[in-house]
């Protein structure tokens, strides 16, 4: 970094703008293997959190890759790069007095933990879709999982490339056969009883 920089205070604040906006700015990250439905339940997450007002946004990892992250890789290194990315725009996200949803697979508890802790506390919300590797690998949306055991794809993660789980997200929700929805229904649920949104 540029010795030739300096932080630029805002007259705004995060403050100003979380009173402005009636909400607690936050995080909600949600982690999980590839097709555990990070994705689909982050979107019926944020339609839950739309409808109340809130103001929200999602970020998602295959749309990140388009743009921002569209230049790095999947092995370790550019993995913990696009999460380092990533958790920089989510900071920048709360600042604004959003609340930013998220599905990255972000395998490494550490890149996790680096969120977090560019975070004040109670702004980062983990998520841990809990979905067994089988169920992942039979739903396969995109075909990744078939292309990993063929070996067409290296260091996907769950086959050649470790998954590290959550030791005690915020919320953790566990498995079971459901529609999308009650899922969603279930981590809102969740969000509110502990007073997380």
């Amino acid at each position: 970094m540029s010795n030739n920089i300096v932080w630029h205070e805002h007259e705004v604040d995060k403050a100003s703008r979380a009173k402005a906006l009636n909400q607690k700015p936050s995080v909600i990250w949600l982690t999980g293997l590839s097709g555990s439905g990070k994705s689909t339940v982050a979107n019926l997450l944020e339609k839950k959190l739309f409808e109340q007002k809130r103001k929200t946004y999602l970020l998602d990892g295959d749309n990140v890759r388009h743009g921002l992250c569209g230049d790095l890789g999947f092995d370790d290194k550019a993995r913990v790069e696009n999460i380092r990315r990533i958790s920089e725009v989510a900071k920048l996200f709360v600042d604004s007095g959003t609340i930013l949803i998220t599905a990255f697979i972000s395998p490494f508890k550490a890149d996790r933990d680096f969120c977090r802790s560019l975070l004040q506390e109670n702004e980062f919300i983990e998520v841990f879709v809990d979905t067994p590797l089988e169920v992942c690998e039979q739903r396969d949306p995109k075909g990744l999982y078939k292309k990993a055991r063929s070996g067409d794809i290296k260091n996907f993660t769950g086959i050649d490339s470790a998954y590290e789980a959550p030791d005690s997200p915020e919320v953790h929700l566990a498995y079971k056969d459901e529609a999308p929805e009650v899922t969603a229904e279930r981590l809102f649920n969740a969000l509110i009883e502990k007073g997380l949104v």
